[in-house]
């Protein structure tokens, strides 16, 4: 890395966010300002660079640049002739490198280190500029540590032990500090972590106008990214982690891991938790609930699947409070494109939906029977054969006629599932709500055979698996016929942490610390009643086979309960890879195991419905961290590469 220059010009001028309701906020226009000075000659100037410093905010639904391709939620044909993601092609296929490493925040073009001296600039300038009152001068710095810890900690997440950047180097910085070292991990959270502790009194609990303040920092999103940090940081990967234990600082033997367990940090992880959501809750936020505007009539299955599908994708700020940190910065369009299928038979020239991101069939399975325990536990799914002949097919009944078309026949797999399978998936004969068809009882019945709407016509549009995202793609998009024709597409801002999100972080924190509690089930239940399901206490011992009926009792039996309501409530959002590194898991989940799917070569049923292995994934020890670019170790012989690299 670059220490020695003086950072002295605005890095990217001024960046002009997209989002049509933030644009009063994000009316900024590049002055060409040339000096750190100019900058900060007024209110105006400083504001500008204010904007600068939100601007080098992560897009979080950007698929080129995040981690939805990275891991097993999604698949793509491959290669890919039309779209190219190097994220796939190189880390989901176990590709990754040392020359020049995919999702390079270090020093790529999207380094977070440059976003930080941006921000250091900011907080050394911003107390001399006139005009600025103080309660607005104390909420921008407020909102700049904000940004400055959640840089840092974007870094930590994917790199573990980093430089911490306290402050700018002058250019007169001598050789040894310009050559700065990595920190111990826990140095590196507890920095990061008082950050926030010095920016929450002076952030507002609200935004005084959300349409022209969407995605500015308030104090529910600054603590619950602290609980979501302090989660981590409790995790095993950086909690007493002893696959690191021989890795240390090569200038003085520093272990970068700490190496024993400390149910402490699950303790203040859990403080921080209950603490962001009683806060969220005063704001006035709560879990989304579905209330038809379109038509009348929606039956209760089909009001909880829009509940979940609205709780990612109903962009209205004044009515979606479930979303805490909405980022404007990064919106779904792409997501959306990459995520719909061709759903009309009739009209299937339009290239502009894709069906490109599929989920595997692994994604399928970890979702709950509609008695609300996993597939491979459920008591009545063992008994009757559903579960041993779950990759044999059935044909649909008016009983199943609101999720999968009646008379057809599917697999076993798609038939009594929980809401949230069909709210966030689509598959052959299984029906999707919306997209200009609002009657339950005229839904799209997706055809996903080869030759079919759905199914393989193109060499590079279509679903390699058989499974479709529907939860991403807004129920009221509209797909216009014809060749070249456009698919207007309701944009949303991602949302970057849900209150269930919160409500599951919480939970998991309490069952670190001591155990199965009334709270514990009480916030997980919150989760499971908004998708119809019964209280977790209820549901295992009544529907889970008799070595799985006291499972929710005990620690580790809830511990794996909680993490699969995390999968399957966050599935499709981004989180999945994340958590999956933190709780240490990845190799059991990742190493040498396949990603299948149905044959769809096939166009018959009979043959459709055959497994099909696409790629066996590859995961090691090295992989829970990216590696440093080569050429920074050159340039700093004090930064250690991490394991492995």
């Amino acid at each position: 890395m670059k220490y020695t220059k003086l950072f002295t010009e605005i890095v990217g001028c001024f960046f002009i966010f997209t989002y049509s309701s933030c644009a009063d906020y994000l009316d900024v226009v590049p002055d060409n300002i040339a000096t750190i000075d100019n900058a900060f000659t007024n209110r105006t100037m400083a504001e500008k660079y204010l904007f600068t410093c939100y601007s080098y905010m992560p897009k979080h639904s950007d698929p080129e640049t995040q981690v939805f391709l990275a891991g097993d939620e999604f698949w793509m044909p491959y290669p890919q002739s039309v779209i190219t993601s190097t994220v796939f092609e190189y880390i989901a296929r176990g590709n990754q490198n040392v020359t020049n490493p995919i999702l390079n925040y270090w020093d790529g073009d999207a380094s977070m280190f440059v976003a930080l001296r941006v921000c250091n600039t900011f907080l050394e300038r911003i107390e001399s500029v006139p005009g600025i009152d103080s309660m607005e001068r104390k909420r921008w710095i407020a909102e700049v540590k904000f940004l400055k810890a959640y840089y840092h900690y974007w870094l930590v997440r994917m790199y573990g032990p980093i430089p911490l950047i306290r402050e700018n180097l002058p250019i007169s910085a001598s050789i040894e500090a310009v050559q700065a070292k990595r920190e111990p991990v826990d140095d590196c959270f507890n920095y990061i972590v008082s950050l926030l502790d010095e920016a929450l009194p002076d952030l507002p609990l609200k935004l005084q106008n959300e349409a022209t303040e969407t995605g500015r920092t308030t104090k529910p999103i600054a603590l619950a990214v602290k609980a979501s940090i302090l989660v981590n940081a409790a995790s095993p990967l950086f909690n007493g982690n002893s696959d690191y234990s021989a890795f240390v600082r090569s200038t003085d033997g520093v272990q970068y891991f700490n190496q024993s367990f400390d149910v402490k940090k699950w303790e203040i992880a859990a403080i921080a938790c209950k603490q962001a959501i009683d806060t969220c809750h005063l704001a006035g936020f709560h879990l989304y609930e579905y209330k038809p505007s379109l038509v009348e009539g929606l039956n209760s299955e089909i009001i909880t699947q829009m509940s979940i599908r609205n709780s990612v994708c109903d962009n209205n700020y004044n009515y979606n409070k479930e979303v805490i940190w909405m980022n404007p910065n990064s919106t779904s369009n792409v997501l959306q494109r990459w995520s719909t299928t061709f759903l009309d038979p009739v009209n299937t020239a339009n290239e502009s939906t894709r069906s490109l991101l599929a989920p595997p069939l692994r994604i399928a399975e970890m979702f709950y029977t509609n008695n609300g325990v996993p597939i491979f536990e459920d008591e009545e799914w063992e008994n009757s054969g559903k579960y041993s002949n779950r990759y044999k097919t059935k044909i649909a009944t008016s009983a199943d006629k609101y999720h999968i078309k009646e008379g057809a026949e599917t697999a076993v797999l798609h038939f009594d599932r929980e809401i949230r399978f069909y709210a966030n998936l689509a598959f052959d004969t299984g029906l999707w709500y919306g997209i200009g068809k609002y009657n339950i009882d005229n839904q799209w019945d997706v055809r996903g055979k080869q030759s079919q709407a759905a199914g393989k016509r193109l060499p590079t549009f279509y679903s390699t698996t058989g499974y479709y995202c529907k939860k991403l793609a807004h129920y009221q998009n509209v797909i216009l016929p014809g060749a070249g024709a456009a698919y207007n597409v309701v944009d949303y801002p991602w949302p970057v942490i849900r209150l269930a999100d919160l409500y599951l972080l919480y939970a998991e924190a309490l069952n670190e610390v001591s155990g199965p509690s009334v709270e514990v089930y009480e916030y997980i239940n919150k989760v499971r009643v908004r998708a119809g399901l019964e209280n977790v206490e209820v549901a295992w011992p009544n529907y889970a086979k008799a070595s799985k009926k006291q499972k929710h009792t005990t620690k580790d039996g809830l511990r794996e309960i909680i993490q699969q309501e995390r999968l399957i409530e966050l599935a499709n959002e981004g989180h999945r890879y994340w958590d999956i590194r933190r709780w240490k898991r990845a190799k059991e989940m990742w190493q040498n195991q396949p990603i299948q799917g149905w044959d769809v070569d096939q166009g018959e049923t009979e043959t459709y419905y055959r497994i099909k292995t696409i790629y066996t994934t590859s995961f090691t020890t090295k992989d829970y961290l990216w590696p440093i670019r080569e050429y920074n170790l050159s340039v700093n012989p004090n930064l250690d590469q991490n394991p492995g690299w």
